[in-house]
């Protein structure tokens, strides 16, 4: 029997609950194991969206022997390379979990298997080829007033709001980019950002630069 003192036992409870909760969030890409360093011989004992088909009870891996070894080890050792038993490369991150002592108690680490991302990211691949096509010169950008709203609409999205909660400053920095962009040359821009800003006239030319 592992003799652990009240705040170790905390520690290990609390680490398993946010296993669950990480595992839910991350399903199905990402495993994540809790290990038990207070007991090397049968460490797993939370294992969540398991893909290495390891199990509860299982040892200790070497990485958790080190931290066992050396209390200096690094506690946080984050998207390093792995790969499970049948050769599937994996990301992993791997955070020491040390007691008010400075012992560690646990570890929680995260397994990402890479397989169908690197596949996703061989359909993108073929998706975003492009073939160029002689002679052929087109442009789906909007023009004129069109150009100003899409800007503007950018514009505020950036600034995590809506084109008419822009406050003072924002909407003189919005008018310098518009300048900059040469968008205010456009037929009645001053009219076209007025109208979707929600303001006067007399306002954006005030915010003109």
């Amino acid at each position: 029997m592992i003799e652990r003192s009240p705040e170790q036992s905390a520690l290990l409870e609390q680490m398993e609950q946010i296993a669950i909760g990480l595992g839910k969030a991350l399903a199905p890409f990402c495993e994540v194991v809790v290990h038990d360093l207070l007991d090397p011989s049968s460490a797993i004992v939370s294992i969540q969206n398991n893909l290495s088909g390891r199990s509860v009870g299982q040892e200790v891996t070497e990485l958790g022997l080190s931290r066992i070894a050396d209390p200096d080890f690094p506690q946080v050792l984050a998207n390093y390379t792995n790969q499970f038993a049948d050769g599937r490369q994996v990301k992993s991150t791997s955070i020491g979990i040390k007691d008010s002592g400075g012992r560690y108690v646990a570890a929680l680490c995260l397994n990402i298997d890479l397989t169908p991302f690197h596949s996703m990211q061989n359909v993108m691949r073929q998706f975003v080829r492009i073939e160029d096509q002689a002679g052929v010169a087109e442009s789906l950008a909007p023009s004129g007033s069109d150009a100003i709203r899409l800007h503007i609409d950018q514009f505020a999205a950036s600034c995590a709001t809506t084109p008419r909660a822009l406050k003072a400053e924002e909407r003189r920095r919005l008018m310098r980019e518009l300048k900059s962009l040469g968008l205010l040359e456009v037929r009645r821009a001053m009219e076209t950002v007025a109208q979707h800003l929600g303001v006067s006239r007399a306002t954006v030319y005030k915010d003109a630069p």
